[in-house]
């Protein structure tokens, strides 16, 4: 494991990491989710993380928006939830970061260097306590795929239809390979969070000329590529890169919002634990194929806070976790910090965001207004006679990525509930003064949070 002040850079040798020593390294902790890139699970908020700012900084203003945000980044994480990284055994952090950070829509191609603030503080204190860190672009311009995630307002993905975006993309990564080339304590890049091309034909093209760029400013960091329809299919793939991992994601239906028991029928399969090693034996198959190196860049059930639930979705964890020590996988579970519903570390109930935005986060939970930990039908007034009308109209209908039923309540809940939700998110920072806003922000602070002791223990056997 990576201590302190032995700082190693990794490679790869077939198909382990290893460090400069030649000790093979096992990659295994956290996404760092909502952070860089903010999700509505798990920060609370509607809609996407762009329209989301625009209604609070119309609401408060842009110099106290600002505030309130920055405090909240430095909140979120800071040297106490490194060093909680660092003395539990993890091993790596992705930092999933929105291109926002580094470039602006308004002035393309111009590189926003205060932008890395956050990134270079994070990646200093992971290192101080022998933690690697993986810089993932989880959200590009245009859009890599169709959903909030990468912040997308709508379900466009334009970035593979305007070379623009690709462009700009190519020169966001160029910037932060030349920024971090001779940092040892950077794992790698990921280049590309979950792409979601349609026509299956434009992702492998595009990595070829981005694995290109990267590695003219820094051939030595790791390159990590997601395969196509959010990391799950390898067929854009032919013959592996030298330093290139292919990193695959490996949700098991029964822990999502909708999942049904465990085991039992989630979306009309039968899922036990033999499903899910198979589904990870297809999924990785192209790693084992080539011999290189697995890595399961997300992973890991949503939870209730209801035991006679809560404990099947703890089974899943277990059973993923004991089949990747099985085949020496490297992972980041999805993830660190939320407001209790997945991560490792969860704001109180006590603290000031909690007490003002639980009762709207109830709302949306009851609407099903958020693409994760949703039932996905949300009111059944409004949804089922949609659906009914679909089935009766467009029998044939199977829109990419994943069927009808995911294009409806993405379009009906994600975005038409979600909008409306978004001002009244906005409108509950109204008419408060600065301390109450850094109260706010400080409640996502390490010491304002509580460990969710079982999966801590289930994660530290992991990394056995």
């Amino acid at each position: 494991m990576a201590t302190p002040g032995t700082a190693r850079p990794l490679s790869i040798r077939g198909s382990d990491l290893v460090d400069s020593a030649g000790d093979v390294v096992t990659l295994r902790g956290v996404n760092i989710g909502g952070w860089l890139l903010m999700e509505n699970f798990i920060t609370g908020y509607a809609a996407n993380e762009s329209f989301m700012r625009r209604t609070v900084r119309e609401a408060i203003g842009d110099d106290r928006a600002e505030r309130f945000f920055e405090r909240l980044l430095s909140s979120f994480f800071a040297e106490a939830d490194a060093e909680f990284l660092g003395r539990e055994g993890f091993t790596s952090v992705r930092l999933n970061v929105n291109y926002r950070h580094l470039e602006s829509d308004a002035r393309p191609f111009e590189i926003i260097e205060d932008g890395f603030r956050h990134i270079d503080r994070a990646i200093d204190l992971c290192a101080a306590n022998g933690v690697y860190s993986m810089i993932d672009l989880h959200a590009h311009p245009g859009h890599q795929n169709q959903d909030w995630h990468s912040d997308n307002r709508s379900h466009v993905d334009a970035f593979w239809d305007h070379p623009h975006f690709q462009d700009r993309t190519v020169h966001i990564w160029e910037a932060i390979a030349d920024r971090y080339r001779d940092n040892p304590w950077v794992s790698g890049y990921n280049l590309m969070n979950e792409p979601a091309d349609p026509t299956g034909t434009r992702v492998s093209a595009f990595y070829d000329r981005i694995v290109s760029a990267v590695k003219a400013v820094d051939p030595n960091h790791i390159i990590f590529l997601d395969g196509n329809t959010y990391s799950v299919d390898w067929s854009i793939f032919g013959e592996p890169q030298d330093g290139v991992v292919y990193a695959l994601h490996d949700y098991v239906p029964s822990g999502f919002g909708r999942g049904g028991p465990y085991p039992g029928v989630t979306d009309g399969q039968y899922i036990d634990r033999e499903a899910v090693e198979e589904k990870f034996l297809a999924r990785s198959e192209y790693a084992r194929r080539t011999g290189t190196p697995i890595y399961v860049g997300e992973f890991a059930p949503i939870y209730f806070n209801d035991e006679a639930k809560d404990v099947q979705r703890r089974q899943i964890l277990t059973d993923q976790l004991e089949i990747y020590s099985r085949y020496g996988v490297s992972w980041n579970t999805w993830m660190y910090k939320d407001l209790g519903r997945q991560g490792l570390v969860g704001v109180r109930p006590h603290t000031p965001y909690r007490q003002r935005f639980d009762p709207f986060v109830a709302k949306k939970f009851r609407l099903s207004a958020d693409g994760w930990g949703s039932d996905e039908i949300g009111p059944r007034e409004v949804s089922q006679p949609l659906r009914d009308l679909f089935a009766r109209e467009f029998p044939t209908f199977d829109p990419y990525p994943f069927g009808t039923s995911h294009f409806l309540g993405r379009l009906l809940l994600n975005i038409t509930l979600a909008e409306p939700l978004a001002y009244e998110y906005a409108d509950l920072f109204r008419g408060l003064d600065d301390s109450e806003l850094d109260a706010l922000a400080d409640s996502f602070s390490f010491e304002n949070c509580e460990v969710r002791g079982t999966l801590l223990e289930q994660l530290k056997d992991g990394l056995k």
